[in-house]
């Protein structure tokens, strides 16, 4: 299909909701839009320049919201009223130390906030996040916010799609878009046109900006970007003004009370006076005079200075702390929710060895594991990204099984999705033969297995029991000629055997949680990994087991109030 581009540039984007009642040929024509070469060099740059950066919003540090945030203060402006009271009363040295006050401590705030803001933008900068499109005949890596309506874009398992998409061409696509509809189930995707006024929930034909592939791959074109996509739409109606601090709501508490003290006195002390034949003025500025007494002038310098300390000691560590007021909320923290891989543990896996299930050897079931990948190179640069199956080829098991590896062809493959929980490969050895590959998580896959020996699912629990993870790997002949892999054919499969991996603790993780038990804060930990596995690592880094809690349990007000009550160990969470 190739088809000429408008000789005039398109106007603005169609919309997502405009392009799904479209056709595909009809949504490229309309974009100007060649379906074999993309957007050339010169038009992306014109494009860029039309519809401006495939961002929702950019973090700018920025002088007037941060110097609000420290002048929205009652007491400062109580502090203001006694300046301005004592220049009045004639005490005008005692509204300059004021002001001097008032300016040092909104003037650290405002220093240290303002930092804070240009480092967090800072940071923003350095974040990319990269997509594959097809520009001038050839697919390259774009960043995401180089996107323009009218580009190419290939999704991939796992991706999160860059912006809103017509899709043009389809290969088993689910998405995930319970971040746009709140549905928790993944949605297929077709190439089919909707009708006009179809919710944004039914639009098959369009993958959304935010939502998150679950299930195969596809092609599709930019029809919206940045805050024209509906993800942006919602992003923009939402209120990102961040929630007042305990402690900020405590300090306008106060601040308030002595407003409301000041006014008080003020009023009935002039009262009084007046009512006593004394002269109006000299009672006016006795009033005033005890205003300014009653009101605590260094408060808000002492808070802003020691606000500021905590802050400075807190980039010596390395963290960058936005707002100032927040240090308090760090340190009235008594319950802290960490998760388990990555946090606890290096994040990194490791392969450990093979467990043979029936008459199999350990090298055959690493040589089937090695085999059982998206890819058919052969390359721990080339799996597709799954970090176990990097492990795998980075540990010295692959390397002895390489030669052998050589016999095998790759015919076809069924892709991991999170329902099915597998892949499956289909292979040819050297002697023409056919053989069914599958390999995943190990509850899953035996339920697909016949004849499964019993010796097999005890080693299963002593791995998870050791706090390992474990990928089941098995195996079944097809018949020859075979081209094609369905979740139909993953059923009657011999197991082969297991694959062990590990993410051990970080090293310094022991001593980080007995520190914080030291503090007196309770650490609880919240994974979707395996219950046994999350104890076994809690119990290596000194946790005490309290347990494990599904998802459901979680999400049950009273369970999880008895589950914050227990104490001391952590708490377990299955998504």
């Amino acid at each position: 299909m190739s088809l000429s581009a408008p000789a005039r540039p398109p106007g603005p984007a169609l919309g997502v909701a405009s392009a799904a009642v479209l056709s595909g040929d009809d949504v490229l024509r309309g974009l100007g839009v060649v379906a074999l070469e993309g957007l050339s060099g010169e038009e992306v740059l014109r494009r860029q320049a039309q519809f401006g950066p495939n961002a929702v919003a950019t973090h700018r540090a920025r002088v007037f919201p941060v110097l609000w945030h420290q002048l929205r203060s009652p007491l400062l402006g109580l502090l203001v009223a006694a300046a301005v009271a004592s220049f009045l009363v004639g005490e005008r040295s005692d509204a300059v130390i004021i002001g001097l006050i008032v300016s040092v401590s909104v003037g650290l705030g405002f220093v240290n906030e303002y930092r804070a803001e240009q480092a967090a933008e800072a940071l923003h900068s350095q974040i990319h996040h990269q997509t594959v499109a097809l520009r001038d005949g050839e697919a390259t890596l774009v960043d995401v916010t180089a996107l323009v309506p009218g580009d190419l874009v290939e999704l991939r398992l796992g991706d999160i799609v860059p912006a809103d998409l017509r899709l043009l061409e389809v290969t088993g696509l689910e998405c995930d878009e319970s971040v746009l509809t709140g549905e928790s189930l993944p949605v297929d995707k077709s190439l089919a046109a909707v009708a006009a006024g179809t919710s944004l929930a039914e639009l098959s034909g369009c993958a959304l900006m935010g939502t998150v592939v679950r299930t195969g791959a596809a092609r599709g074109v930019v029809v919206a970007t940045g805050a024209h996509t509906e993800f942006g739409k919602i992003a923009a109606g939402l209120d990102t003004h961040p929630l007042d601090t305990e402690f900020q709501v405590g300090l306008r508490r106060f601040s308030l009370l002595l407003v409301y003290v000041a006014g008080a006195l003020t009023t009935s002390i002039f009262v009084i006076n007046v009512a006593l034949h004394k002269p109006i003025i000299d009672a006016l500025l006795f009033s005033l005079a005890i205003a300014v007494g009653i009101t605590p002038q260094l408060l808000p310098a002492v808070v802003s200075t020691s606000l500021a300390a905590g802050s400075r000691r807190m980039s010596r560590r390395k963290v960058l702390v936005k707002r100032l007021v927040c240090i308090e909320d760090l340190g009235d923290v008594d319950v802290l929710f960490t998760d388990k891989t990555g946090t606890l543990t290096t994040g990194r896996i490791e392969y450990m060895r093979a467990v043979p299930a029936g008459r199999n050897g350990s090298d055959a079931v690493t040589r089937w594991g090695l085999l059982g990948t998206e890819n058919a190179a052969r390359d721990e640069q080339d799996v597709g990204g799954n970090p176990l199956d990097q492990a795998l080829w980075r540990s010295p098991a692959a390397a002895g099984e390489r030669a052998a590896l050589e016999g095998y062809t790759q015919v076809a493959v069924l892709p991991f999705d999170h329902e099915r929980r597998m892949i499956s490969v289909l292979v040819r050895d050297s002697n023409g033969r056919s053989i069914l590959v599958t390999k995943g998580a190990p509850e899953t896959v035996l339920d697909r297995c016949v004849d499964v020996p019993p010796e097999a699912r005890d080693a299963l629990a002593a791995e998870f029991a050791a706090g390992n993870r474990v990928v089941a790997v098995a195996t079944r002949p097809v018949a020859p000629g075979s081209q094609a892999v369905e979740p139909e054919d993953e059923r009657g499969l011999s197991l082969a055997g297991l694959l062990v991996f590990l993410d051990p603790p970080k090293a310094d993780a022991a001593t980080a949680l007995r520190r914080l038990s030291g503090l007196g804060i309770a650490v609880k930990v919240v994974t979707g990994d395996n219950a046994a596995v999350a104890a076994k690592v809690c119990r290596d880094l000194g946790l005490t087991d309290a347990g494990a809690m599904t998802g459901s349990e979680v999400d049950t007000p009273w369970t999880t109030h008895n589950w914050l009550r227990r104490s001391p160990g952590p708490p377990f969470s299955r998504a």
